[in-house]
Protein backbone atom coordinates (compact mmCIF):
# COMPACT_ATOMS: atom_id res chain seq x y z
CA UNK A 1 0.00 0.00 0.00
CA UNK A 2 1.54 3.28 -1.34
CA UNK A 3 -0.20 5.57 1.28
CA UNK A 4 -2.28 4.76 4.75
CA UNK A 5 -4.66 7.41 6.50
CA UNK A 6 -2.69 7.14 9.71
CA UNK A 7 -5.75 7.67 12.75
CA UNK A 8 -4.48 9.09 16.35
CA UNK A 9 -6.70 9.46 19.14
CA UNK A 10 -4.92 12.24 21.85
CA UNK A 11 -7.60 11.56 24.94
CA UNK A 12 -7.73 13.70 28.64
CA UNK A 13 -8.84 10.65 30.43
CA UNK A 14 -11.64 10.33 33.75
CA UNK A 15 -11.83 7.94 36.50
CA UNK A 16 -14.68 6.05 35.08
CA UNK A 17 -13.35 3.78 32.89
CA UNK A 18 -16.95 3.21 31.02
CA UNK A 19 -16.63 6.79 29.85
CA UNK A 20 -13.20 6.49 28.99
CA UNK A 21 -14.01 3.81 26.69
CA UNK A 22 -17.35 4.98 25.12
CA UNK A 23 -15.29 8.44 24.09
CA UNK A 24 -12.55 5.85 22.89
CA UNK A 25 -15.28 4.27 20.47
CA UNK A 26 -16.55 7.42 19.13
CA UNK A 27 -13.37 8.86 18.63
CA UNK A 28 -12.21 5.53 16.65
CA UNK A 29 -15.70 5.52 14.66
CA UNK A 30 -15.52 9.18 13.82
CA UNK A 31 -11.98 8.18 12.30
CA UNK A 32 -12.89 5.25 10.70
CA UNK A 33 -15.75 7.60 8.90
CA UNK A 34 -13.41 9.92 7.75
CA UNK A 35 -11.09 7.36 5.94
CA UNK A 36 -8.60 5.89 8.38
CA UNK A 37 -7.14 3.15 8.14
CA UNK A 38 -4.73 2.72 10.75
CA UNK A 39 -5.61 4.03 14.44
CA UNK A 40 -3.45 4.30 17.07
CA UNK A 41 -4.49 5.42 21.26
CA UNK A 42 -2.54 6.59 24.03
CA UNK A 43 -0.48 4.36 26.60
CA UNK A 44 -2.91 2.74 29.12
CA UNK A 45 -6.15 4.18 27.70
CA UNK A 46 -9.13 2.45 29.46
CA UNK A 47 -8.12 4.19 32.68
CA UNK A 48 -5.91 7.33 34.23
CA UNK A 49 -2.78 6.73 34.91
CA UNK A 50 -2.54 4.80 37.76
CA UNK A 51 1.04 4.34 37.90
CA UNK A 52 1.71 7.52 39.84
CA UNK A 53 1.28 6.01 43.21
CA UNK A 54 1.80 1.94 44.62
CA UNK A 55 -1.26 0.51 45.19
CA UNK A 56 -1.70 -3.09 45.01
CA UNK A 57 -5.49 -2.54 44.62
CA UNK A 58 -5.26 -1.17 41.52
CA UNK A 59 -4.00 -4.36 40.43
CA UNK A 60 -7.51 -5.07 39.78
CA UNK A 61 -7.41 -3.06 36.79
CA UNK A 62 -5.47 -5.35 34.88
CA UNK A 63 -6.96 -8.14 32.35
CA UNK A 64 -6.33 -11.06 30.25
CA UNK A 65 -5.30 -11.17 26.85
CA UNK A 66 -7.80 -11.99 25.38
CA UNK A 67 -10.32 -10.50 27.69
CA UNK A 68 -13.06 -7.97 28.23
CA UNK A 69 -10.98 -4.86 26.67
CA UNK A 70 -9.91 -7.32 23.93
CA UNK A 71 -13.30 -8.12 22.94
CA UNK A 72 -14.34 -4.77 23.14
CA UNK A 73 -11.76 -3.14 20.59
CA UNK A 74 -11.92 -6.46 18.50
CA UNK A 75 -15.10 -5.41 17.70
CA UNK A 76 -14.34 -1.87 16.75
CA UNK A 77 -12.04 -2.91 14.66
CA UNK A 78 -14.39 -5.21 12.64
CA UNK A 79 -16.53 -2.92 12.48
CA UNK A 80 -14.82 0.02 11.18
CA UNK A 81 -12.73 -2.51 8.78
CA UNK A 82 -9.11 -0.33 10.61
CA UNK A 83 -6.28 -1.55 12.41
CA UNK A 84 -6.48 -0.55 15.48
CA UNK A 85 -3.51 -0.25 18.11
CA UNK A 86 -4.55 -0.47 21.44
CA UNK A 87 -2.40 -0.43 24.75
CA UNK A 88 -3.77 -2.65 27.86
CA UNK A 89 -2.75 -3.66 31.40
CA UNK A 90 -2.25 -7.20 31.04
CA UNK A 91 -2.80 -10.08 33.52
CA UNK A 92 -0.71 -12.77 32.10
CA UNK A 93 -0.79 -15.08 35.74
CA UNK A 94 -1.43 -14.11 39.11
CA UNK A 95 1.79 -11.82 40.32
CA UNK A 96 2.45 -11.45 37.06
CA UNK A 97 1.13 -8.55 34.51
CA UNK A 98 2.88 -6.63 32.01
CA UNK A 99 2.01 -2.74 29.91
CA UNK A 100 0.82 -4.39 26.66
CA UNK A 101 0.19 -3.58 23.20
CA UNK A 102 -2.52 -5.19 21.33
CA UNK A 103 -3.02 -4.80 17.67
CA UNK A 104 -6.28 -5.72 15.91
CA UNK A 105 -6.47 -6.25 12.00
CA UNK A 106 -9.35 -4.93 9.87
CA UNK A 107 -11.22 -8.54 11.17
CA UNK A 108 -11.13 -8.29 14.15
CA UNK A 109 -8.51 -10.76 14.99
CA UNK A 110 -4.89 -9.80 17.16
CA UNK A 111 -2.33 -9.31 14.76
CA UNK A 112 -0.11 -9.81 17.17
CA UNK A 113 1.00 -7.78 20.76
CA UNK A 114 3.96 -6.06 22.20
CA UNK A 115 4.82 -6.78 25.68
CA UNK A 116 6.93 -2.98 26.94
CA UNK A 117 10.42 -3.99 27.21
CA UNK A 118 12.04 -0.70 29.18
CA UNK A 119 10.05 -0.27 32.49
CA UNK A 120 10.63 3.50 34.45
CA UNK A 121 10.80 3.64 38.21
CA UNK A 122 10.74 7.32 38.27
CA UNK A 123 8.95 9.86 41.09
CA UNK A 124 4.95 9.84 39.35
CA UNK A 125 6.09 6.72 36.87
CA UNK A 126 6.04 3.97 39.48
CA UNK A 127 5.86 1.65 36.66
CA UNK A 128 8.21 -1.47 38.22
CA UNK A 129 5.55 -2.00 40.55
CA UNK A 130 2.80 -2.93 38.09
CA UNK A 131 4.81 -4.18 34.97
CA UNK A 132 6.98 -7.23 34.42
CA UNK A 133 9.63 -6.58 31.67
CA UNK A 134 8.31 -7.69 28.33
CA UNK A 135 9.90 -11.18 27.30
CA UNK A 136 8.87 -11.24 23.77
CA UNK A 137 11.45 -9.08 21.86
CA UNK A 138 11.32 -6.49 19.31
CA UNK A 139 9.08 -8.25 16.53
CA UNK A 140 7.14 -6.33 14.78
CA UNK A 141 3.29 -7.40 14.13
CA UNK A 142 2.15 -8.13 10.73
CA UNK A 143 -1.04 -6.65 9.49
CA UNK A 144 -2.99 -6.20 6.25
CA UNK A 145 -1.26 -3.05 6.24
CA UNK A 146 2.20 -4.03 6.54
CA UNK A 147 4.87 -4.61 9.35
CA UNK A 148 4.36 -2.07 12.80
CA UNK A 149 6.90 -1.93 14.67
CA UNK A 150 4.86 -1.15 18.29
CA UNK A 151 7.30 0.27 21.22
CA UNK A 152 5.33 1.77 24.44
CA UNK A 153 6.97 4.91 25.80
CA UNK A 154 9.79 4.60 27.93
CA UNK A 155 11.00 2.80 24.75
CA UNK A 156 11.28 5.45 22.65
CA UNK A 157 13.85 6.64 24.36
CA UNK A 158 16.23 3.81 23.37
CA UNK A 159 17.88 3.59 19.76
CA UNK A 160 18.41 0.15 19.96
CA UNK A 161 14.91 -0.88 20.33
CA UNK A 162 14.09 1.32 17.27
CA UNK A 163 16.91 -0.09 15.12
CA UNK A 164 15.87 -4.09 15.86
CA UNK A 165 12.67 -2.90 14.96
CA UNK A 166 13.49 -1.77 11.90
CA UNK A 167 15.99 -4.65 11.10
CA UNK A 168 13.29 -7.15 11.37
CA UNK A 169 11.70 -5.43 8.76
CA UNK A 170 9.37 -2.59 10.54
CA UNK A 171 7.86 -0.54 8.49
CA UNK A 172 6.70 1.77 10.39
CA UNK A 173 7.32 2.62 14.53
CA UNK A 174 4.63 3.36 16.52
CA UNK A 175 4.58 4.45 20.26
CA UNK A 176 1.30 4.47 22.97
CA UNK A 177 2.54 7.15 25.25
CA UNK A 178 1.61 8.67 28.69
CA UNK A 179 4.43 11.02 29.46
CA UNK A 180 3.99 14.90 31.18
CA UNK A 181 4.93 17.74 33.49
CA UNK A 182 5.22 17.83 37.19
CA UNK A 183 4.06 21.29 38.10
CA UNK A 184 7.20 22.39 40.20
CA UNK A 185 9.49 21.98 36.92
CA UNK A 186 10.08 25.79 35.84
CA UNK A 187 8.73 26.56 31.97
CA UNK A 188 12.29 26.58 30.65
CA UNK A 189 13.13 22.46 32.05
CA UNK A 190 9.55 21.75 30.72
CA UNK A 191 10.19 22.95 27.18
CA UNK A 192 13.51 20.95 27.40
CA UNK A 193 11.58 17.85 28.67
CA UNK A 194 9.01 18.15 26.01
CA UNK A 195 12.01 18.97 23.09
CA UNK A 196 14.17 16.12 24.00
CA UNK A 197 11.00 13.45 23.92
CA UNK A 198 9.85 14.95 19.96
CA UNK A 199 13.86 14.94 18.92
CA UNK A 200 14.44 11.30 20.44
CA UNK A 201 11.72 10.13 18.44
CA UNK A 202 12.50 12.28 14.98
CA UNK A 203 16.30 11.12 15.60
CA UNK A 204 14.69 7.10 15.66
CA UNK A 205 12.34 8.12 11.99
CA UNK A 206 15.76 9.62 10.72
CA UNK A 207 18.47 7.01 11.28
CA UNK A 208 16.29 4.21 10.12
CA UNK A 209 14.34 5.80 7.50
CA UNK A 210 10.93 5.23 8.72
CA UNK A 211 7.84 7.24 9.79
CA UNK A 212 6.95 7.90 13.58
CA UNK A 213 3.62 7.86 15.14
CA UNK A 214 3.76 8.70 18.68
CA UNK A 215 0.43 9.45 20.82
CA UNK A 216 0.34 10.78 23.95
CA UNK A 217 -2.80 11.97 26.53
CA UNK A 218 -3.69 15.17 27.67
CA UNK A 219 -5.04 17.32 30.78
CA UNK A 220 -4.31 16.82 34.67
CA UNK A 221 -3.88 13.75 36.48
CA UNK A 222 -3.74 14.38 40.03
CA UNK A 223 -1.26 12.21 42.38
CA UNK A 224 -3.77 9.66 44.49
CA UNK A 225 -1.06 10.04 47.29
CA UNK A 226 -0.77 13.50 47.07
CA UNK A 227 2.79 13.53 47.43
CA UNK A 228 3.59 15.31 44.14
CA UNK A 229 1.23 18.27 42.06
CA UNK A 230 0.25 15.67 39.88
CA UNK A 231 0.75 15.28 35.91
CA UNK A 232 0.20 17.49 33.46
CA UNK A 233 0.46 15.07 30.49
CA UNK A 234 1.72 17.10 27.46
CA UNK A 235 0.08 15.92 24.15
CA UNK A 236 2.10 16.75 21.29
CA UNK A 237 0.93 13.52 19.78
CA UNK A 238 2.68 13.56 16.27
CA UNK A 239 3.44 11.94 13.27
CA UNK A 240 6.98 11.83 11.51
CA UNK A 241 8.39 11.02 7.93
CA UNK A 242 11.40 9.18 7.59
CA UNK A 243 13.59 12.22 6.99
CA UNK A 244 12.43 13.14 10.95
CA UNK A 245 10.27 16.10 8.92
CA UNK A 246 7.00 16.67 11.20
CA UNK A 247 3.68 15.55 9.27
CA UNK A 248 1.28 16.71 11.92
CA UNK A 249 1.85 17.87 15.81
CA UNK A 250 -1.02 18.32 18.18
CA UNK A 251 -1.46 20.95 20.80
CA UNK A 252 -0.34 19.82 24.88
CA UNK A 253 -4.00 21.09 26.40
CA UNK A 254 -6.80 19.50 23.77
CA UNK A 255 -8.02 16.73 22.84
CA UNK A 256 -7.71 15.47 19.11
CA UNK A 257 -8.69 12.91 16.42
CA UNK A 258 -6.93 13.63 13.46
CA UNK A 259 -5.82 12.11 9.97
CA UNK A 260 -2.57 12.01 8.99
CA UNK A 261 -1.18 10.73 5.70
CA UNK A 262 1.55 8.89 4.92
CA UNK A 263 3.29 7.83 1.99
CA UNK A 264 5.16 4.20 2.52
CA UNK A 265 7.15 4.42 -0.76
CA UNK A 266 8.90 7.28 1.15
CA UNK A 267 10.85 5.37 3.28
CA UNK A 268 12.23 3.20 0.38
CA UNK A 269 13.11 6.61 -1.17
CA UNK A 270 14.79 8.25 1.93
CA UNK A 271 17.14 4.52 2.59
CA UNK A 272 18.14 5.13 -0.77
CA UNK A 273 19.18 8.78 -0.54
CA UNK A 274 20.63 7.78 2.60
CA UNK A 275 21.77 4.63 2.99
CA UNK A 276 22.89 4.06 6.93
CA UNK A 277 21.89 0.42 7.39
CA UNK A 278 24.48 -0.29 4.32
CA UNK A 279 27.11 1.69 5.63
CA UNK A 280 26.81 0.13 9.50
CA UNK A 281 29.87 -1.57 11.03
CA UNK A 282 28.34 -4.55 12.44
CA UNK A 283 31.67 -6.17 12.82
CA UNK A 284 32.46 -3.58 15.93
CA UNK A 285 29.24 -3.24 17.46
CA UNK A 286 29.79 -6.23 19.79
CA UNK A 287 30.43 -3.85 22.85
CA UNK A 288 26.60 -2.64 22.43
CA UNK A 289 25.43 -5.67 24.34
CA UNK A 290 27.41 -4.73 27.98
CA UNK A 291 26.02 -2.81 30.39
CA UNK A 292 29.16 -0.37 30.49
CA UNK A 293 32.95 -0.78 29.21
CA UNK A 294 35.56 0.46 31.70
Amino acid sequence: MKKIKVGIVQQANTPVMRDNLLKLAESITALAEKGAQLVVLQELHNSLYFCQTEDTSLFDLAETIPGPSTGFYSELAAKNNIVLVTSLFEKRAPGLYHNTAVVFDTDGSIAGKYRKMHIPDDPAYYEKFYFTPGDMGFEPIQTSLGKLGVLICWDQWYPEAARLMALKGAEMLIYPTAIGWESSDTPEEQNRQLNAWIISQRGHAVANGLPVIAVNRTGHETDPSEQTNGIQFWGNSFVAGPQGEILYQAPNDKEVNEIVEIDMERSENVRRWWPFLRDRRIDEYGNLTKRFID
